[in-house]
């Protein structure tokens, strides 16, 4: 487990680096090369969505990600809306893998089995339009998996192609 401070130093440092309330726990890991992960578990307020925002901006900055930083931004805002308004009373993880060099995965668990659905939201409507963004931003990758005591959505988002530095 690795404490918020443990994160490395980038120039803008105090911009990013995410300031959690105690009872945040991080967990990183890296098996291999592509399977790079981080977790974060929140609680259920408002303030965890942004939080929820910051630790995805560090991780994808780490990575090298830059480009992902906005999409990525608004997919765990949405995600991180979705699971906060669920009335459960558990924890809240939030996670970025890499489970490839071509795919960055974030993921949202909580404690309730509703299984989010994308709506059609009328033009006056104030509300519902959130995964239809997040549909749109990761072209459709993205989905529910149900478990005993939960559910995780997950998006995946493509990486930019590796650029070739040969002659």
């Amino acid at each position: 487990m690795s404490p918020p401070s443990a994160l490395p130093t980038s120039p803008n440092a105090d911009r990013e680096r995410p300031r959690y309330p105690p009872e945040v726990a991080v967990i990183e890991s890296a098996d291999r090369e592509f399977t790079t992960s981080a977790t974060i578990c929140l609680p259920y307020r408002p303030e965890s969505v942004s939080a929820a925002r910051r630790f995805i901006r560090v991780k994808l900055r780490e990575w090298g990600l830059d480009d992902l930083v906005d999409d990525s931004a608004v997919i765990v805002s949405e995600l991180a809306t979705n699971s906060s308004k669920t009335g459960c009373h558990t924890r809240m993880l939030v996670g970025i893998r890499r489970p490839t060099d071509r795919i960055v995965r974030i993921l949202v668990g909580d404690g309730s089995r509703s299984v989010p659905v994308m709506i059609q939201a009328g033009p006056d409507a104030t509300s519902g339009r959130g995964l239809a963004m997040v549909h749109r931003l990761t072209q459709g990758r993205w989905g529910v998996t149900l478990l005993p005591f939960g559910k995780v959505v997950h998006a995946d988002l493509t990486t930019p192609a590796p650029v070739n530095r040969s002659p």
